[in-house]
């Protein structure tokens, strides 16, 4: 993008920032209504049996090794889902299955009551509404906060658009005003002009975050989120996720038990590849099978 043309971006960008901010101040949920736990697509996503991603007896094998063993697991419209368990347990697996990432050798994995995962490749499940992002952060660092934020807009979906092209591509007023939302909620309102290779460890992970909500997905898969943040970071993810919470579905992989506890209603315990436990976080902690396998005495 040409200087002029990001100066002007970042100018409109900012004016409704200003907007926004004071649109807050009129109501106690920032001018919003409360979400009511639903993901309003209509012919995207069915969610009308209260369920946005089902898992059932999936299993998968790596060179004899069972990863994934009869999984079952589902989620609500809206629900923050922690799943925590040991190293090997496969967390990071059940996540690549969901993704299209990895094959399994049986089960059943749907999203919504309709779309069956397993008939889709990684790029179509991505552009369904289904939103990952890895422990390390991948963001463009030579780029600024604004510019990430846009080209993940401008790509949104499988446009046929290049990244060139998507580059000189100008930001409508819905747009700005969508991204002027979105840098309030990762915390980066006063960094839309910073390069994203002078932020923090935990700015650029809020960042990639933002990027993933450009797209707009219904479903976020996050790994690890938290890994290298300081306190006062981790403790605004916190509060980015409550946020986000009710507006998609998330489902959090995390071994910080201080975060799972601020964050969490139901924790799932994954062990050898199934769930081993499930509940609130205090239920599962006072599990048996946990403290024995994962939390230890």
């Amino acid at each position: 993008m040409t200087p002029d043309l990001l100066e002007q971006g970042a100018r409109r960008v900012q004016q409704r920032l200003a907007a926004l901010e004071a649109s807050k101040s009129n109501t106690e949920s920032g001018g919003r209504n409360p979400s009511g736990g639903r993901i309003a697509t209509p012919g995207e996503v069915d969610t009308t049996h209260g369920r946005i991603l089902y898992l059932e007896d999936v299993s998968v094998s790596f060179d004899g090794f069972k990863a994934i063993n009869k999984l079952s697991l589902d989620i609500a419209p809206g629900e923050l889902r922690c799943i925590i368990g040991p190293n090997g347990a496969g967390k990071t697996t059940m996540m690549d299955i969901i993704t299209g990432k990895t094959r399994p050798d049986e089960g059943t994995v749907f999203f919504g009551s309709t779309i069956d995962l397993l008939r889709h490749t990684e790029p179509q499940i991505a552009q369904l509404g289904i939103g990952r992002k890895f422990q390390k952060p991948t963001v463009f660092e030579q780029l600024t906060v604004f510019e990430n934020l846009e080209l993940a807009l401008k790509t949104n979906k499988g446009h046929e658009r290049d990244v060139w092209s998507s580059l000189f591509f100008r930001l409508d007023s819905m747009q700005s005003d969508r991204l002027a939302e979105i840098l309030v909620t990762i915390h980066l309102a006063d960094s839309v002009n910073r390069m994203a290779g002078n932020l923090s460890h935990g700015q650029k992970q809020w960042l990639e975050i933002g990027m993933l909500l450009m797209q707009d997905p219904k479903l976020l898969l996050l790994d690890e989120p938290v890994a290298g943040m300081t306190d006062e970071e981790t403790a605004r993810t916190a509060e980015l996720f409550l946020t986000l919470k009710g507006k998609h579905s998330l489902m959090v992989v995390e071994h910080d038990m201080s975060f799972i506890k601020t964050i969490s209603e139901v924790v799932t315990v994954l062990c050898d590849g199934s769930v081993l436990a499930q509940g609130t976080l205090d239920q599962v902690q006072a599990d048996e099978r946990v403290i024995e396998v994962y939390l230890g005495r």
